[in-house]
């Protein structure tokens, strides 16, 4: 199916959405058109908030006129993908353009938390999307195991570089470095003891 029926497809589903009880979001992915429903917890909002807001502060140095933002979906569509990042940056201009969706090639990274409900879509569909979309710095914070990876080096739609580190690590991400002391993991106290089900 060609991107713009895709497209008119996936908006037809958002303004579906927009009937419904609860929180929806729409994306493009491998097999379509996909309407999935968001309940992402107060330590993942926490997490992009405390990601996003060291971002902002260091983009100005090494990125004038960009930065972090929570919520804009972004598509690529040669590829035929659209995807809403928990964080993305890209030129705050882009934000002022009429439309939908910010052109992927705007953006220099993304970042995703990893939901307890869909785990694999973070580490499998969204490992392969972004990386085709050219985006040079991936993300992926688990707040299940208080483990992040860190992909760069799009080549040939794959990452070819992947570090791995632990919740606590000053960790460099492109030119950046988030410092993830203060991450907290889904269903622990912040003394580390297990808490309440449900993170």
């Amino acid at each position: 199916m060609e991107y713009a029926k895709m497209r008119a497809i996936a908006e037809d589903l958002g303004a579906y959405a927009e009937r419904l009880e609860g929180a929806w979001s729409v994306e493009i992915g491998p097999s379509g058109p996909v309407l999935a429903m968001v309940r992402p917890s107060k330590r993942h909002e926490g997490t992009v908030r405390r990601i996003c807001k060291q971002l902002d502060a260091q983009l100005p140095t090494t990125h004038p006129g960009y930065i972090c933002a929570n919520g804009p979906e972004i598509e690529h569509p040669a590829i035929g993908r659209m995807r809403r990042p928990d964080a993305v940056v890209i030129p705050e201009r882009v934000l002022d353009e009429e439309g939908l969706a910010v052109d992927a090639t705007q953006a220099l990274a993304v970042i995703e938390i990893v939901s307890p409900s869909n785990p694999d879509n973070d580490y499998s569909e969204k490992l392969a999307d972004y990386p085709a979309m050219g985006i040079p710095h991936y993300m992926i914070v688990d707040p299940r195991t208080g483990t992040i990876e860190v992909h760069s080096e799009p080549c040939k739609g794959r990452y070819s570089q992947k570090e791995p580190y632990i919740f606590g690590d000053s960790v460099p991400f492109g030119p950046w470095i988030v410092e993830t002391s203060d991450f907290r993991r889904y269903g622990r106290d912040e003394g580390g003891r297990p808490g309440p089900a449900g993170g």
